[in-house]
């Protein structure tokens, strides 16, 4: 029988006896989820009953009260009273009271544990009941095998213990280690906390039967430990042949994922362990002796030497052993990798020439001009033919100034990679002593050097150094100062640094500029305090908007990776009267959390996005925005989606840059919907933005894969034929145009490596690249996010063994896009002649005499045939006769028209007189 009032229930907890208050109290717990409402009027007795410490069942009283409170929505009062109910309090069950409880629990214990783990010095206690909840929520996972739900709380509550617990408990161990390193990557943004968890991994990876030693040294990259991969490489050469392989491919994930300075280390730890440690260097000298250009008049004594003594004969297997640390170290230089990805882009470049041809000939201004061939150098990215340069060098030579340095730097884009004959190939472009050219050209060709060597540079950084001091032009230093930002990326070699901040120091705005970004990518993610301190506070000083600009750079990229390391400078930053300096701020906290997607950094950015004064930082701001999300490009269109109807077109401009970062190469149909419309912004640059967007995420995309490609190609070829479109436009469809085709149509936009690492050359290209707002030579560094889409593979040689791979997709899946076709002349067509009736008649004359002339006549053979002689010229004089007779009948008609015609217009005339002079 079911009741309707919980009154007479109620009435028992005023009885005197305990018997009859603890039976009212059960029966309350029973019927508490449908009389909340009625008990809540005597919750206050019911926590009187829990305070006294001499009633039998005050665990029960606070389970009653936990459960009022929880209808009444007063959360933290109902996590009270559950903690002091106790074991009463069922965390095994799951209805909705139980599920809330524990999730207001784990949220509570979890605060105070971060808290604690980020702040030693002090700590907040935490309530052992609430430790005691905590801890049977662990049991019970471990007792339903939900490991990862396991694997999951520990880490938002900072328990190791239990972490490495749930590991070694779970029946696919390798599987939950995975998991876990997946999510300790992706979600876990405080970097001292990672590198915990991460040390921990290594350690099970290791204890497995077998260790994974390649998710190891992915493990050692982001703890930084060059060392311990160099231990783990020199063990795995020593041992088998497969060992030897995995070696192999170890190197080939560290050179996709870590950085030059880390790299650097390793090749350095292992040539010490070599049996013969120069021999692995010899290679690395010849090369640098090769691009330094040393003095051919330098003795051959000076070097020789140190490369002639062998201290001893190698034995087979010393010998065998050295071969695989030379490929070993030809592998981590990028060598190997580099040479491949070269001969596949020069074989299959697919470049329609056709369509720079068609751009060059709508081209009438010196922006297009310069954005075809930025497009060019992108077409052609990494394959070596400068074709189009070499057959329009009547068109290139309109390039002056600085339009001519863009067009130098471009040759580095086009031979980007081809290092061996770098020197050989910019030889007519760099500084000569001799015979001094022009300014530009050089300071383009050193620029050029850079992109060729770029994050790979430890072969010409020397050349460019030397360079950079003896430059007597703030041109050539401008070229000089990022061409050898490029080549030492990520290296924070000071000799470097002190060199390009004495340029800074020249306090020259041309050449600050570029020192200033070259000191960011110098010591790129280095969080040097001494570089940070420098930057700031020249900032702070000069005068010059150029090397704010460069500076604001630098800084940013300074704090590459960086997390909440990062947020002090942030915070200092963000507050600064100086608008610039504040917009370094927005990308610092783009380039210290990229992909990370932390919560507190974007509410950051929105919130900067719609309330600061100046519209170059909520511009910065919104941009930021794609660099948090790349790991989840799904995201973005939500994000940005309100904003790109903004009332400011910066903030539209900023979203649509947002879009294209986050889902690069993708074809993500959200994002492309929302840039859609922006193609026709009333305001030029929100169109050129939503064009080189929409190339960005298009990339390497076919009509099979994404449908909306043929419409947006048609887009960029519509915008630069219409003549009243505007110029900022038609830049944004050139540039588009290079980059949708990019690399002969061999290369996508990578932001992340294979290994789920955030792939810092292609962030950087990226973060560069979008500065061409201001700047337009930096829109080379694009070059940098470009990776070529070939699956290549190798055997233990490092030679490419012929294969044939099959795919079960139609060829139209990934094939190439058709060429353009070249447009067909038309033939003119014959107009017909008027025909007068006159000579119409003059004809059907004819015929008639004609058909009476043919009648048969009773003559002699000989009379026949001389009347038939005199009959053909009487017909040709009658002929002639008569098309005279009918010219000049056609010239009377017309003077007969024409007359009449003069007759008519003058009785109008007196017609029109006549009405006039009536009306008067």
């Amino acid at each position: 029988m079911k009741i309707t009032s919980a009154g007479g229930v109620i009435s028992l907890l005023d009885e005197k006896e305990s018997d009859l208050k603890v039976f009212a109290l059960q029966r309350l717990n029973q019927i508490v989820d449908d009389f909340w409402a009625e008990i809540s009027d005597v919750v206050d007795k019911i926590e009187v009953l829990y305070e006294d410490d001499g009633f039998p069942e005050r665990k029960l009283a606070a389970l009653v009260a936990s459960k009022v409170y929880y209808h009444l929505g007063a959360f933290e009062d109902s996590l009270t009273y559950a903690l002091g109910a106790g074991e009463l309090f069922d965390v095994n069950s799951t209805s909705e009271y139980v599920e809330t409880t524990i999730a207001k629990c784990i949220d509570f214990y979890t605060k105070r544990s971060i808290h604690n783990y980020e702040n030693p010095d002090d700590q907040q206690s935490i309530d052992p009941r609430l430790e005691d909840v905590v801890q049977r929520m662990f049991e019970r996972c471990f007792t339903d095998c939900q490991y990862k739900q396991a694997i999951g709380i520990a880490l938002e509550t900072r328990r190791i213990d239990v972490f490495e617990k749930a590991i070694l408990q779970s029946d696919n161990r390798a599987e939950m280690m995975q998991y876990s390193l997946k999510v300790c990557l992706s979600l876990i943004q405080h970097r001292q906390f990672r590198n915990t968890v991460l040390r921990v991994l290594v350690h099970l990876y290791t204890s497995l039967q077998v260790p994974d030693y390649i998710n190891v040294c992915q493990c050692l990259i982001f703890l930084d430990d060059s060392q311990a991969v160099a231990d783990i490489l020199g063990k795995l050469v020593k041992e088998g042949h497969e060992q030897t392989l995995m070696a192999y491919q170890i190197g080939f994930d560290l050179y996709d994922s870590a950085s030059q300075h880390f790299l650097s280390k390793v090749l350095a730890a292992l040539r010490s362990v070599a049996p013969i440690p120069l021999a692995t260097e010899a290679p690395h000298t010849e090369k640098q002796s090769e691009a330094m250009e040393v003095d051919s008049t330098k003795p051959e004594s000076d070097t020789t030497p140190a490369e002639t003594p062998k201290p001893k004969e190698l034995t087979d297997d010393e010998k065998e052993h050295q071969a695989k640390l030379e490929k070993l170290a030809a592998i981590l230089s990028g060598e190997t990798s580099i040479g491949l990805k070269l001969q596949f882009l020069i074989r299959s470049n697919h470049t329609d020439l056709l369509i720079l041809k068609n751009t060059k000939d709508a081209v009438r201004n010196s922006v297009c001009h310069n954005a075809t061939v930025i497009s060019n150098a992108f077409m052609h990215s990494g394959t070596t033919s400068d074709a189009f340069l070499r057959d329009n060098l009547e068109w290139l030579a309109r390039a002056t100034n600085w339009a001519k340095f863009t067009a130098t730097a471009s040759l580095g884009v086009i031979h980007k990679g081809h290092e061996k004959e770098a020197l050989n190939l910019m030889s007519t472009y760099l500084p000569k002593d001799s015979s001094p050219g022009s300014a530009y050209q050089e300071g383009g060709g050193l620029y050029a050097l850079g992109l060729i060597h770029a994050n790979h540079g430890s072969s010409i950084t020397e050349y460019l150094l030397n360079q950079l001091k003896d430059a007597s032009t703030d041109m050539v230093r401008h070229g000089g100062c990022l061409g050898l930002g490029l080549a030492a990326m990520g290296t924070a070699r000071l000799d470097i640094y002190e060199q390009l901040k004495f340029n800074l120091y020249q306090d020259d705005a041309i050449t600050g500029e570029a020192a200033g970004l070259a000191m960011g990518l110098v010591m790129l993610g280095s969080k040097s305090a001494k570089a940070i301190e420098d930057m700031v506070g020249y900032a702070q000083e000069t005068q010059h908007e150029k090397i704010l600009r460069g500076l604001c750079l630098g800084i940013a990229l300074t704090m590459y990776g960086r997390l909440e390391e990062a947020d002090t400078l942030i915070e200092s930053l963000a507050r600064d009267k100086d608008p610039i300096l504040r917009r370094s701020g927005m990308y610092t906290i783009a380039l210290a959390y990229c992909g990370t997607g932390n919560n507190k950094a974007i509410r950051r950015l929105l919130h900067v996005a719609v309330s600061d004064v100046d519209d170059d930082v909520r511009r910065a701001a919104v941009t930021a925005l794609g660099f948090l999300l790349l790991r989840q490009p799904e995201q973005c269109p939500n994000a940005v989606s309100l904003l790109s109807e903004s009332y400011n077109s910066h903030v539209r401009y900023g979203a649509a840059m947002a879009l294209g970062i986050a889902c690069a190469g993708s074809g993500n149909k959200e994002a492309l919907g929302i840039l859609e419309p922006m193609l026709n912004d009333p305001v030029n640059y929100v169109r050129q933005g939503a064009l080189i967007s929409s190339a960005i995420i298009l990339i390497q995309q076919t009509e099979a894969t994404c449908p909306k490609v043929t419409f947006f190609k048609n887009v960029y070829s519509k915008t630069l034929s219409d003549k009243h479109e505007d110029v900022m436009a038609k830049f944004g469809a050139i540039i588009a145009q290079g980059i949708i085709d990019a690399g002969g149509r061999n290369v996508t936009i990578r932001l992340q490596s294979q290994s789920g690492h955030m792939h810092a050359p292609s962030i950087v290209g990226m973060f560069v690249f979008i500065h061409l707002w201001y700047w337009f030579p930096l829109a080379h560094f694009l070059s940098l996010s470009f990776s070529p889409t070939a699956v290549i593979a190798l055997n233990a040689d490092l030679n490419m063994p012929v294969l044939e791979l099959k795919s079960n997709a139609k060829p139209s899946m990934y094939g190439y896009p058709a060429p353009l076709e070249t447009p067909k002349e038309k033939e003119k067509e014959k107009v017909t002649t008027a025909v007068l009736s006159i000579t119409a008649k003059a004809k059907k004359r004819e015929k008639k005499e004609e058909k009476e002339e043919k009648m048969d006549v009773d003559e002699s053979s000989e009379d026949a045939v001389k009347s038939e002689k005199d009959k053909e010229t009487e017909k040709t004089s009658k002929k002639e006769t008569k098309k005279k007779e009918g010219e000049k009948k056609e010239v009377t008609v017309k003077k007969e028209v024409s007359v009449k015609k003069e007759v008519s217009v003058k009785k109008e005339e007196t017609v029109k007189k006549e009405v006039s002079v009536k009306r008067v």
